[in-house]
Protein backbone atom coordinates (compact mmCIF):
# COMPACT_ATOMS: atom_id res chain seq x y z
CA UNK A 1 0.00 0.00 0.00
CA UNK A 2 2.85 2.32 0.82
CA UNK A 3 4.40 1.61 -2.58
CA UNK A 4 1.12 2.45 -4.31
CA UNK A 5 0.96 5.80 -2.48
CA UNK A 6 4.49 6.66 -3.53
CA UNK A 7 3.73 5.81 -7.15
CA UNK A 8 0.60 7.98 -7.05
CA UNK A 9 2.62 10.87 -5.60
CA UNK A 10 5.21 10.58 -8.39
CA UNK A 11 2.48 10.43 -11.05
CA UNK A 12 0.85 13.60 -9.68
CA UNK A 13 4.30 15.34 -9.67
CA UNK A 14 4.90 14.37 -13.30
CA UNK A 15 1.42 15.55 -14.28
CA UNK A 16 2.00 18.91 -12.57
CA UNK A 17 5.31 19.40 -14.31
CA UNK A 18 3.73 18.41 -17.62
CA UNK A 19 0.93 20.97 -17.07
CA UNK A 20 3.46 23.77 -16.40
CA UNK A 21 5.46 22.92 -19.54
CA UNK A 22 2.27 22.57 -21.59
CA UNK A 23 1.03 25.99 -20.44
CA UNK A 24 4.41 27.60 -21.21
CA UNK A 25 4.65 26.10 -24.71
CA UNK A 26 1.01 26.67 -25.75
CA UNK A 27 1.12 30.28 -24.58
CA UNK A 28 4.29 31.22 -26.46
CA UNK A 29 4.79 28.93 -29.46
CA UNK A 30 3.19 28.96 -32.90
CA UNK A 31 3.12 25.58 -34.61
CA UNK A 32 3.34 25.91 -38.36
CA UNK A 33 4.37 22.44 -39.39
CA UNK A 34 4.58 18.89 -38.05
CA UNK A 35 8.38 18.89 -38.51
CA UNK A 36 10.52 19.73 -35.46
CA UNK A 37 10.65 23.53 -35.11
CA UNK A 38 13.81 25.57 -35.35
CA UNK A 39 14.01 28.45 -32.99
CA UNK A 40 14.69 32.09 -33.59
CA UNK A 41 14.60 34.66 -30.83
CA UNK A 42 14.13 38.08 -32.34
CA UNK A 43 14.88 41.52 -31.11
CA UNK A 44 15.32 44.86 -32.88
CA UNK A 45 19.02 45.66 -33.33
CA UNK A 46 18.62 49.38 -32.68
CA UNK A 47 17.09 48.83 -29.23
CA UNK A 48 19.76 46.89 -27.35
CA UNK A 49 19.39 47.28 -23.58
CA UNK A 50 21.75 45.58 -21.18
CA UNK A 51 18.82 44.77 -18.89
CA UNK A 52 16.70 43.16 -21.60
CA UNK A 53 16.56 39.42 -22.07
CA UNK A 54 17.03 38.20 -25.56
CA UNK A 55 18.49 35.35 -27.54
CA UNK A 56 20.11 35.34 -30.97
CA UNK A 57 19.98 32.39 -33.27
CA UNK A 58 23.30 30.70 -34.02
CA UNK A 59 24.94 30.55 -37.37
CA UNK A 60 25.11 26.78 -37.73
CA UNK A 61 22.65 26.70 -40.63
CA UNK A 62 24.15 29.61 -42.48
CA UNK A 63 26.24 28.23 -45.35
CA UNK A 64 27.60 31.63 -46.36
CA UNK A 65 29.08 32.22 -42.94
CA UNK A 66 30.62 28.75 -42.80
CA UNK A 67 32.45 29.63 -46.00
CA UNK A 68 33.58 32.95 -44.58
CA UNK A 69 31.47 34.80 -47.10
CA UNK A 70 29.39 37.81 -46.36
CA UNK A 71 26.66 37.92 -48.93
CA UNK A 72 25.20 41.05 -50.32
CA UNK A 73 22.22 41.67 -48.08
CA UNK A 74 19.80 40.37 -45.45
CA UNK A 75 16.13 39.70 -44.82
CA UNK A 76 14.32 43.04 -44.53
CA UNK A 77 12.12 41.67 -41.75
CA UNK A 78 14.95 40.89 -39.36
CA UNK A 79 18.49 41.95 -38.52
CA UNK A 80 19.33 38.61 -36.93
CA UNK A 81 21.10 35.56 -38.34
CA UNK A 82 18.50 32.78 -38.34
CA UNK A 83 19.10 29.08 -38.03
CA UNK A 84 16.69 27.61 -40.58
CA UNK A 85 13.16 27.99 -39.39
CA UNK A 86 10.66 30.80 -39.20
CA UNK A 87 9.10 30.34 -35.74
CA UNK A 88 9.00 33.61 -33.78
CA UNK A 89 8.91 33.09 -30.02
CA UNK A 90 9.55 36.57 -28.64
CA UNK A 91 8.15 39.45 -30.70
CA UNK A 92 9.21 42.37 -28.57
CA UNK A 93 10.24 43.49 -25.14
CA UNK A 94 6.65 43.45 -23.85
CA UNK A 95 6.40 39.71 -24.42
CA UNK A 96 9.70 39.14 -22.67
CA UNK A 97 8.43 40.99 -19.62
CA UNK A 98 5.15 39.06 -19.75
CA UNK A 99 7.14 35.81 -19.84
CA UNK A 100 9.13 36.94 -16.80
CA UNK A 101 5.92 37.65 -14.89
CA UNK A 102 4.49 34.21 -15.70
CA UNK A 103 7.68 32.55 -14.49
CA UNK A 104 7.74 34.39 -11.14
CA UNK A 105 7.06 31.21 -9.06
CA UNK A 106 9.89 29.36 -10.76
CA UNK A 107 12.26 32.29 -10.29
CA UNK A 108 11.80 32.38 -6.51
CA UNK A 109 14.46 29.73 -6.05
CA UNK A 110 16.96 32.11 -7.65
CA UNK A 111 16.26 34.66 -4.88
CA UNK A 112 15.66 37.47 -7.38
CA UNK A 113 15.82 40.37 -4.99
CA UNK A 114 17.80 42.70 -7.31
CA UNK A 115 16.18 43.11 -10.72
CA UNK A 116 19.43 42.23 -12.45
CA UNK A 117 19.59 38.82 -10.76
CA UNK A 118 16.01 38.14 -11.74
CA UNK A 119 16.63 38.90 -15.39
CA UNK A 120 19.77 36.80 -15.37
CA UNK A 121 17.78 33.88 -13.97
CA UNK A 122 15.14 34.26 -16.68
CA UNK A 123 17.81 34.26 -19.37
CA UNK A 124 19.40 31.13 -17.93
CA UNK A 125 16.06 29.33 -17.75
CA UNK A 126 15.14 30.23 -21.33
CA UNK A 127 18.54 29.06 -22.52
CA UNK A 128 18.04 25.71 -20.84
CA UNK A 129 14.53 25.26 -22.26
CA UNK A 130 15.71 26.18 -25.76
CA UNK A 131 18.66 23.81 -25.49
CA UNK A 132 16.38 20.95 -24.42
CA UNK A 133 14.21 21.60 -27.49
CA UNK A 134 17.20 20.98 -29.76
CA UNK A 135 18.12 24.55 -30.65
CA UNK A 136 21.77 25.56 -31.06
CA UNK A 137 21.53 29.05 -29.66
CA UNK A 138 23.99 31.82 -28.96
CA UNK A 139 23.38 34.82 -26.79
CA UNK A 140 23.50 37.97 -28.91
CA UNK A 141 25.24 39.81 -26.08
CA UNK A 142 28.23 37.42 -26.37
CA UNK A 143 28.94 38.85 -29.83
CA UNK A 144 27.90 42.42 -29.13
CA UNK A 145 30.60 44.67 -30.55
CA UNK A 146 32.39 41.65 -32.06
CA UNK A 147 30.40 40.91 -35.20
CA UNK A 148 32.44 40.76 -38.41
CA UNK A 149 30.97 40.81 -41.88
CA UNK A 150 33.04 39.12 -44.61
CA UNK A 151 32.85 40.38 -48.16
CA UNK A 152 32.17 37.62 -50.66
CA UNK A 153 34.75 38.75 -53.19
CA UNK A 154 34.86 37.45 -56.73
CA UNK A 155 37.31 34.54 -56.90
CA UNK A 156 39.83 36.54 -58.92
CA UNK A 157 40.78 38.30 -55.69
CA UNK A 158 41.69 35.15 -53.75
CA UNK A 159 41.05 31.57 -54.90
CA UNK A 160 42.09 32.20 -58.51
CA UNK A 161 45.37 33.70 -57.28
CA UNK A 162 46.22 30.42 -55.56
CA UNK A 163 45.83 28.65 -58.89
CA UNK A 164 48.77 30.75 -60.10
CA UNK A 165 51.03 29.61 -57.24
CA UNK A 166 54.03 28.84 -59.48
CA UNK A 167 54.46 32.53 -60.16
CA UNK A 168 54.69 33.57 -56.49
CA UNK A 169 58.46 33.10 -56.28
CA UNK A 170 61.01 32.85 -59.09
CA UNK A 171 63.49 30.92 -56.92
CA UNK A 172 61.17 28.58 -55.05
CA UNK A 173 58.06 26.54 -55.85
CA UNK A 174 55.46 27.81 -53.40
CA UNK A 175 52.62 25.57 -54.59
CA UNK A 176 53.16 23.01 -51.77
CA UNK A 177 52.98 25.91 -49.29
CA UNK A 178 49.26 26.40 -49.90
CA UNK A 179 48.46 22.87 -48.69
CA UNK A 180 46.72 22.35 -45.35
CA UNK A 181 44.91 25.69 -45.53
CA UNK A 182 48.13 27.63 -46.06
CA UNK A 183 50.16 25.86 -43.37
CA UNK A 184 52.20 23.91 -45.92
CA UNK A 185 53.43 20.29 -45.76
CA UNK A 186 53.56 18.52 -42.40
CA UNK A 187 56.99 18.36 -40.78
CA UNK A 188 56.55 15.50 -38.36
CA UNK A 189 59.23 15.49 -35.67
CA UNK A 190 62.64 14.80 -37.23
CA UNK A 191 65.54 14.58 -34.75
CA UNK A 192 62.94 15.27 -32.02
CA UNK A 193 63.41 18.99 -32.61
CA UNK A 194 59.67 19.65 -32.62
CA UNK A 195 56.79 18.18 -30.65
CA UNK A 196 54.61 15.28 -31.76
CA UNK A 197 52.14 17.28 -33.87
CA UNK A 198 51.25 20.77 -35.06
CA UNK A 199 54.40 21.49 -37.09
CA UNK A 200 54.36 22.48 -40.76
CA UNK A 201 56.79 23.85 -43.33
CA UNK A 202 54.98 27.20 -43.40
CA UNK A 203 56.06 29.88 -45.86
CA UNK A 204 56.47 33.32 -44.30
CA UNK A 205 54.31 34.94 -46.99
CA UNK A 206 51.19 32.76 -46.56
CA UNK A 207 49.67 34.76 -43.71
CA UNK A 208 46.66 36.04 -45.67
CA UNK A 209 45.60 32.47 -46.57
CA UNK A 210 45.98 31.27 -42.97
CA UNK A 211 44.13 34.31 -41.65
CA UNK A 212 41.21 33.88 -44.05
CA UNK A 213 40.81 30.22 -43.12
CA UNK A 214 40.87 31.13 -39.45
CA UNK A 215 38.25 33.81 -40.08
CA UNK A 216 35.90 31.16 -41.46
CA UNK A 217 35.81 29.64 -37.96
CA UNK A 218 35.31 32.96 -36.14
CA UNK A 219 32.38 32.64 -33.73
CA UNK A 220 30.84 36.06 -34.38
CA UNK A 221 30.48 36.18 -38.15
CA UNK A 222 27.32 37.76 -39.52
CA UNK A 223 25.72 38.08 -42.93
CA UNK A 224 24.10 41.35 -41.86
CA UNK A 225 26.61 44.18 -42.29
CA UNK A 226 24.37 46.60 -40.39
CA UNK A 227 25.22 44.93 -37.06
CA UNK A 228 28.90 44.32 -37.88
CA UNK A 229 31.63 46.22 -36.06
CA UNK A 230 34.17 45.41 -38.78
CA UNK A 231 34.14 44.28 -42.40
CA UNK A 232 36.83 41.86 -43.57
CA UNK A 233 38.08 41.97 -47.17
CA UNK A 234 39.63 38.54 -48.00
CA UNK A 235 41.92 39.78 -50.79
CA UNK A 236 45.27 38.01 -51.18
CA UNK A 237 47.14 41.26 -51.66
CA UNK A 238 50.61 39.90 -50.94
CA UNK A 239 50.33 36.83 -53.16
CA UNK A 240 48.88 38.98 -55.93
CA UNK A 241 51.72 41.51 -55.94
CA UNK A 242 54.38 38.80 -55.53
CA UNK A 243 53.57 37.57 -59.04
CA UNK A 244 54.68 40.87 -60.57
CA UNK A 245 57.16 42.44 -58.10
CA UNK A 246 60.13 41.93 -60.40
CA UNK A 247 58.31 42.93 -63.57
CA UNK A 248 59.20 46.37 -64.86
CA UNK A 249 55.56 47.13 -65.49
CA UNK A 250 53.48 49.07 -62.97
CA UNK A 251 50.26 48.29 -64.83
CA UNK A 252 50.45 44.56 -64.09
CA UNK A 253 51.36 45.21 -60.45
CA UNK A 254 48.46 47.63 -59.94
CA UNK A 255 45.73 45.96 -62.01
CA UNK A 256 43.98 43.86 -59.37
CA UNK A 257 44.38 46.51 -56.65
CA UNK A 258 42.62 49.05 -58.85
CA UNK A 259 39.94 46.47 -59.61
CA UNK A 260 39.41 45.85 -55.89
CA UNK A 261 39.09 49.56 -55.13
CA UNK A 262 36.41 49.89 -57.83
CA UNK A 263 34.55 46.80 -56.58
CA UNK A 264 34.53 47.97 -52.97
CA UNK A 265 33.50 51.50 -53.89
CA UNK A 266 30.34 50.15 -55.49
CA UNK A 267 29.26 48.11 -52.48
CA UNK A 268 26.58 49.42 -50.09
CA UNK A 269 28.65 48.20 -47.12
CA UNK A 270 31.47 50.52 -48.20
CA UNK A 271 29.26 53.56 -48.61
CA UNK A 272 28.00 53.37 -45.02
CA UNK A 273 31.30 54.59 -43.55
CA UNK A 274 33.45 55.11 -46.65
CA UNK A 275 35.48 52.02 -45.78
CA UNK A 276 36.51 53.09 -42.26
CA UNK A 277 35.17 49.84 -40.85
CA UNK A 278 36.94 47.71 -43.51
CA UNK A 279 40.18 45.82 -43.02
CA UNK A 280 42.33 43.39 -44.97
CA UNK A 281 45.42 41.27 -44.26
CA UNK A 282 48.49 41.53 -46.49
CA UNK A 283 51.12 38.83 -46.04
CA UNK A 284 54.08 40.97 -47.07
CA UNK A 285 55.84 44.03 -45.68
CA UNK A 286 53.95 47.29 -46.15
CA UNK A 287 56.59 48.69 -48.53
CA UNK A 288 55.39 46.24 -51.18
CA UNK A 289 52.12 48.21 -51.30
CA UNK A 290 53.22 51.85 -50.97
CA UNK A 291 54.67 52.82 -54.32
CA UNK A 292 54.38 56.61 -54.46
CA UNK A 293 55.33 57.15 -58.11
CA UNK A 294 54.32 55.59 -61.42
CA UNK A 295 57.83 54.60 -62.43
CA UNK A 296 58.36 51.11 -63.82
CA UNK A 297 61.60 50.83 -61.86
CA UNK A 298 59.94 51.77 -58.56
CA UNK A 299 59.24 48.96 -56.11
CA UNK A 300 55.83 47.45 -55.33
CA UNK A 301 52.30 48.45 -56.21
CA UNK A 302 50.18 51.36 -54.98
CA UNK A 303 47.44 49.51 -53.11
CA UNK A 304 47.95 51.54 -49.94
CA UNK A 305 48.09 54.93 -51.66
CA UNK A 306 44.84 54.53 -53.60
CA UNK A 307 42.33 57.18 -52.43
CA UNK A 308 39.60 54.57 -51.99
CA UNK A 309 41.72 52.44 -49.63
CA UNK A 310 43.21 55.14 -47.42
CA UNK A 311 40.32 54.77 -44.97
CA UNK A 312 40.89 51.04 -44.56
CA UNK A 313 42.93 49.30 -41.87
CA UNK A 314 45.69 47.06 -43.20
CA UNK A 315 47.33 44.28 -41.18
CA UNK A 316 50.81 43.36 -42.40
CA UNK A 317 53.88 41.48 -41.20
CA UNK A 318 55.67 44.86 -41.12
CA UNK A 319 54.02 48.25 -40.74
CA UNK A 320 55.19 51.72 -41.66
CA UNK A 321 56.41 53.98 -38.84
CA UNK A 322 54.95 56.99 -40.66
CA UNK A 323 51.32 55.99 -41.25
CA UNK A 324 48.45 55.25 -38.88
CA UNK A 325 46.33 52.98 -41.08
CA UNK A 326 48.55 49.87 -41.07
CA UNK A 327 49.38 47.59 -38.14
CA UNK A 328 51.99 44.89 -37.69
CA UNK A 329 50.97 41.34 -36.83
CA UNK A 330 53.32 38.34 -36.43
CA UNK A 331 54.90 36.43 -39.28
CA UNK A 332 53.67 32.82 -39.47
CA UNK A 333 55.95 30.34 -37.71
CA UNK A 334 56.23 26.58 -38.23
CA UNK A 335 54.02 25.79 -35.23
CA UNK A 336 50.21 25.68 -35.58
CA UNK A 337 48.75 23.99 -32.49
CA UNK A 338 45.39 22.27 -32.64
CA UNK A 339 44.60 22.62 -28.95
CA UNK A 340 45.81 24.13 -25.70
CA UNK A 341 47.64 20.96 -24.67
CA UNK A 342 49.96 21.17 -27.67
CA UNK A 343 51.00 24.67 -26.59
CA UNK A 344 51.62 23.61 -23.00
CA UNK A 345 53.55 20.56 -24.18
CA UNK A 346 55.80 22.75 -26.33
CA UNK A 347 56.31 25.32 -23.57
CA UNK A 348 57.40 22.58 -21.18
CA UNK A 349 59.83 21.19 -23.73
CA UNK A 350 61.43 24.59 -24.22
CA UNK A 351 61.78 25.14 -20.47
CA UNK A 352 63.85 21.95 -20.19
CA UNK A 353 66.05 22.76 -23.19
CA UNK A 354 69.81 22.87 -22.59
CA UNK A 355 71.49 25.86 -24.25
CA UNK A 356 75.19 25.49 -24.88
CA UNK A 357 75.76 28.71 -26.87
CA UNK A 358 75.53 32.23 -25.51
CA UNK A 359 74.25 33.68 -28.78
CA UNK A 360 73.70 32.81 -32.43
CA UNK A 361 72.90 34.34 -35.79
CA UNK A 362 71.14 32.86 -38.82
CA UNK A 363 71.25 35.10 -41.86
CA UNK A 364 73.06 36.38 -44.91
CA UNK A 365 75.22 39.49 -45.24
CA UNK A 366 73.94 42.55 -47.08
CA UNK A 367 77.07 43.85 -48.86
CA UNK A 368 75.11 46.21 -51.13
CA UNK A 369 73.32 47.94 -48.25
CA UNK A 370 75.47 50.67 -46.72
CA UNK A 371 73.51 50.87 -43.48
CA UNK A 372 73.45 47.13 -42.84
CA UNK A 373 75.29 45.89 -39.75
CA UNK A 374 75.13 42.24 -40.73
CA UNK A 375 78.78 42.07 -41.80
CA UNK A 376 79.86 43.36 -38.38
CA UNK A 377 77.58 40.89 -36.60
CA UNK A 378 78.94 37.97 -38.59
CA UNK A 379 82.50 39.11 -37.83
CA UNK A 380 81.80 39.27 -34.11
CA UNK A 381 80.18 35.86 -34.15
CA UNK A 382 83.13 34.30 -35.96
CA UNK A 383 85.49 35.97 -33.45
CA UNK A 384 83.70 34.18 -30.55
CA UNK A 385 83.51 30.57 -31.77
CA UNK A 386 83.00 29.14 -28.26
CA UNK A 387 80.08 31.41 -27.48
CA UNK A 388 78.43 32.08 -30.87
CA UNK A 389 76.96 29.72 -33.45
CA UNK A 390 76.56 30.98 -37.01
CA UNK A 391 74.29 29.70 -39.76
CA UNK A 392 75.41 31.48 -42.93
CA UNK A 393 72.45 31.87 -45.25
CA UNK A 394 74.22 32.90 -48.42
CA UNK A 395 73.16 31.46 -51.75
CA UNK A 396 73.57 27.71 -51.99
CA UNK A 397 73.24 26.95 -48.27
CA UNK A 398 70.03 24.96 -48.16
CA UNK A 399 70.23 24.48 -44.39
CA UNK A 400 68.76 27.94 -43.92
CA UNK A 401 65.65 26.77 -45.72
CA UNK A 402 65.26 23.75 -43.43
CA UNK A 403 63.02 24.34 -40.39
CA UNK A 404 64.85 21.59 -38.47
CA UNK A 405 68.25 23.27 -38.79
CA UNK A 406 66.92 26.74 -37.98
CA UNK A 407 64.92 25.68 -34.92
CA UNK A 408 67.72 23.43 -33.68
CA UNK A 409 70.11 26.39 -33.77
CA UNK A 410 67.73 28.64 -31.83
CA UNK A 411 66.92 25.96 -29.25
CA UNK A 412 70.60 25.55 -28.40
CA UNK A 413 71.26 29.29 -27.85
CA UNK A 414 70.44 31.71 -25.04
CA UNK A 415 70.27 34.82 -27.25
CA UNK A 416 69.36 35.15 -30.95
CA UNK A 417 70.65 38.18 -32.87
CA UNK A 418 67.95 39.88 -34.98
CA UNK A 419 69.45 42.74 -37.05
CA UNK A 420 67.37 44.33 -39.84
CA UNK A 421 67.63 42.73 -43.26
CA UNK A 422 66.01 44.10 -46.42
CA UNK A 423 63.60 45.87 -44.09
CA UNK A 424 63.13 46.38 -40.36
CA UNK A 425 61.57 43.01 -39.46
CA UNK A 426 62.38 39.31 -39.80
CA UNK A 427 60.41 36.10 -39.58
CA UNK A 428 63.41 34.79 -37.66
CA UNK A 429 62.34 36.91 -34.66
CA UNK A 430 59.23 34.79 -34.14
CA UNK A 431 61.03 31.51 -34.81
CA UNK A 432 63.58 32.39 -32.13
CA UNK A 433 60.95 33.30 -29.52
CA UNK A 434 59.12 30.08 -30.37
CA UNK A 435 62.37 28.24 -29.62
CA UNK A 436 62.77 30.01 -26.27
CA UNK A 437 65.72 32.06 -27.52
CA UNK A 438 65.84 35.66 -26.25
CA UNK A 439 65.85 38.09 -29.23
CA UNK A 440 68.52 40.79 -29.46
CA UNK A 441 67.41 43.82 -31.50
CA UNK A 442 69.53 46.59 -32.95
CA UNK A 443 66.78 48.86 -34.26
CA UNK A 444 63.46 49.64 -32.47
CA UNK A 445 61.70 49.27 -35.83
CA UNK A 446 62.38 45.51 -35.78
CA UNK A 447 59.72 44.80 -33.14
CA UNK A 448 59.04 47.51 -30.56
CA UNK A 449 56.95 49.80 -32.79
CA UNK A 450 55.55 46.93 -34.86
CA UNK A 451 53.58 44.37 -32.89
CA UNK A 452 51.79 46.46 -30.28
CA UNK A 453 48.87 44.03 -30.05
CA UNK A 454 51.09 41.01 -29.47
CA UNK A 455 54.26 42.04 -27.60
CA UNK A 456 54.65 43.91 -24.28
CA UNK A 457 55.60 47.56 -24.50
CA UNK A 458 58.12 46.91 -21.73
CA UNK A 459 60.54 45.47 -24.29
CA UNK A 460 63.34 44.95 -21.74
CA UNK A 461 61.27 42.14 -20.18
CA UNK A 462 61.63 39.88 -23.20
CA UNK A 463 64.54 41.20 -25.28
CA UNK A 464 67.91 42.94 -25.35
CA UNK A 465 68.53 46.16 -27.27
CA UNK A 466 71.95 47.14 -28.67
CA UNK A 467 72.27 50.33 -30.70
CA UNK A 468 73.06 49.49 -34.33
CA UNK A 469 75.19 52.64 -34.66
CA UNK A 470 77.51 51.39 -31.91
CA UNK A 471 77.87 48.08 -33.72
CA UNK A 472 78.53 49.83 -36.99
CA UNK A 473 81.45 51.86 -35.64
CA UNK A 474 82.70 48.88 -33.59
CA UNK A 475 82.14 50.59 -30.24
CA UNK A 476 80.57 47.57 -28.58
CA UNK A 477 81.24 43.89 -28.13
CA UNK A 478 78.07 41.81 -28.40
CA UNK A 479 79.80 39.02 -26.53
CA UNK A 480 80.63 41.25 -23.53
CA UNK A 481 77.19 42.87 -23.38
CA UNK A 482 75.37 39.54 -23.33
CA UNK A 483 77.86 37.91 -20.94
CA UNK A 484 77.22 40.62 -18.33
CA UNK A 485 73.49 39.86 -18.10
CA UNK A 486 72.84 37.99 -14.86
CA UNK A 487 71.56 34.44 -14.74
CA UNK A 488 68.48 35.64 -12.88
CA UNK A 489 67.68 38.23 -15.57
CA UNK A 490 68.17 35.64 -18.31
CA UNK A 491 65.79 33.27 -16.51
CA UNK A 492 63.17 36.01 -16.16
CA UNK A 493 63.39 36.95 -19.85
CA UNK A 494 63.16 33.35 -20.98
CA UNK A 495 60.13 32.79 -18.75
CA UNK A 496 58.50 35.83 -20.36
CA UNK A 497 59.08 34.78 -23.97
CA UNK A 498 57.82 31.28 -23.24
CA UNK A 499 54.70 32.91 -21.81
CA UNK A 500 54.39 34.95 -25.04
CA UNK A 501 54.47 31.94 -27.38
CA UNK A 502 50.65 31.56 -27.67
CA UNK A 503 50.36 35.24 -28.68
CA UNK A 504 52.72 34.76 -31.62
CA UNK A 505 51.54 31.54 -33.26
CA UNK A 506 48.53 30.96 -35.52
CA UNK A 507 46.50 27.95 -34.45
CA UNK A 508 45.51 25.35 -37.02
CA UNK A 509 42.48 26.80 -38.89
CA UNK A 510 40.73 23.45 -38.60
CA UNK A 511 40.59 23.68 -34.81
CA UNK A 512 40.23 26.21 -32.03
CA UNK A 513 42.06 26.98 -28.82
CA UNK A 514 40.02 27.29 -25.64
CA UNK A 515 42.37 28.65 -23.01
CA UNK A 516 44.84 30.70 -25.05
CA UNK A 517 44.45 33.64 -27.41
CA UNK A 518 46.67 33.14 -30.46
CA UNK A 519 47.99 35.72 -32.93
CA UNK A 520 44.71 35.64 -34.88
CA UNK A 521 42.60 36.26 -31.79
CA UNK A 522 44.73 39.20 -30.67
CA UNK A 523 44.71 40.66 -34.19
CA UNK A 524 40.92 40.54 -34.35
CA UNK A 525 40.66 42.14 -30.91
CA UNK A 526 43.00 44.88 -32.07
CA UNK A 527 40.93 45.51 -35.19
CA UNK A 528 37.66 45.67 -33.23
CA UNK A 529 39.19 48.07 -30.71
CA UNK A 530 40.39 50.30 -33.55
CA UNK A 531 36.98 50.21 -35.26
CA UNK A 532 35.31 51.20 -32.01
CA UNK A 533 37.72 54.12 -31.66
CA UNK A 534 37.13 55.26 -35.25
CA UNK A 535 33.36 55.09 -34.82
CA UNK A 536 33.56 57.42 -31.81
CA UNK A 537 36.25 59.78 -33.14
CA UNK A 538 35.35 61.13 -36.56
CA UNK A 539 37.79 64.03 -36.50
CA UNK A 540 41.23 63.73 -38.05
CA UNK A 541 44.35 63.22 -35.98
CA UNK A 542 45.81 66.32 -34.39
CA UNK A 543 49.41 65.36 -35.21
CA UNK A 544 51.44 64.63 -38.30
CA UNK A 545 51.20 60.99 -39.43
CA UNK A 546 54.97 60.91 -39.73
CA UNK A 547 55.02 60.58 -35.93
CA UNK A 548 52.52 57.73 -35.81
CA UNK A 549 55.13 55.27 -34.52
CA UNK A 550 55.75 57.52 -31.52
CA UNK A 551 52.12 58.27 -30.77
CA UNK A 552 50.97 54.64 -30.96
CA UNK A 553 53.82 53.44 -28.75
CA UNK A 554 54.14 56.24 -26.21
CA UNK A 555 50.90 58.23 -26.61
CA UNK A 556 52.90 61.36 -27.34
CA UNK A 557 54.77 63.00 -30.23
CA UNK A 558 57.32 64.79 -28.08
CA UNK A 559 61.02 64.44 -28.84
CA UNK A 560 62.38 60.97 -28.15
CA UNK A 561 65.79 59.33 -28.25
CA UNK A 562 64.59 57.04 -31.04
CA UNK A 563 63.74 59.90 -33.41
CA UNK A 564 66.97 59.38 -35.33
CA UNK A 565 65.87 55.87 -36.30
CA UNK A 566 62.72 57.10 -37.99
CA UNK A 567 63.63 60.19 -39.95
CA UNK A 568 60.95 60.24 -42.61
CA UNK A 569 62.11 59.67 -46.16
CA UNK A 570 60.12 59.00 -49.30
CA UNK A 571 63.08 56.99 -50.56
CA UNK A 572 63.03 54.35 -47.86
CA UNK A 573 66.01 52.03 -47.82
CA UNK A 574 63.94 48.87 -48.37
CA UNK A 575 65.29 46.88 -51.29
CA UNK A 576 63.94 43.99 -53.29
CA UNK A 577 63.39 40.96 -51.12
CA UNK A 578 65.30 38.16 -52.76
CA UNK A 579 66.24 36.18 -49.66
CA UNK A 580 64.35 34.80 -46.67
CA UNK A 581 67.07 35.65 -44.15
Amino acid sequence: MDNLSRYRGKIWLVLCLFFVCWYFVIHNVKWYKFSPPTTVFRRPVDDIDSTTTYLAAARSGNDDEKQGGGGGGSDEKTNLVSIDGEIDWVHDEAQVRALEKELEPVLQKFKPKPMEKKKQAVETLIDRVAEQMGGTLTRRSACSGRYIYVHKLPSRFNDDILEDCRSFNKWQDMCPSIDNMGLGPKLGNPQRVFSKSGWYSTNQFLLEVIFRNRMKQYECLTNDSSIASAVYVPYYAGLDVSRYLFDHNTSSRDALSLDLAEWLHGRPEWKTRSGKDHFLVAGRIIWDFRREIDDDDAWGNKLMVLPELKNMTILTIEKSPWHNDDFGIPYPTYFHPRNDNEIVEWQNKIKRQKRRSLFCFAGAPRPKMEDSIRNEIIEQCVASPRKCRLLQCSYGNLRCQQPVDVMKLFQSSIFCLQPPGDSYTRRSTFDSILAGCIPVFFNPGSAYIQYLWHLPREFEKYSVFIDEDDVKVKNVSIDKILSRISTKKVSEMREKIIELIPNLVYADPRSKLEKFNDAFDLSVKGVLKRMDYLSKNTSSLDFDQKFSWKYLLFGSVQNHKWDRYFRYSMNHKVKKQTEMF
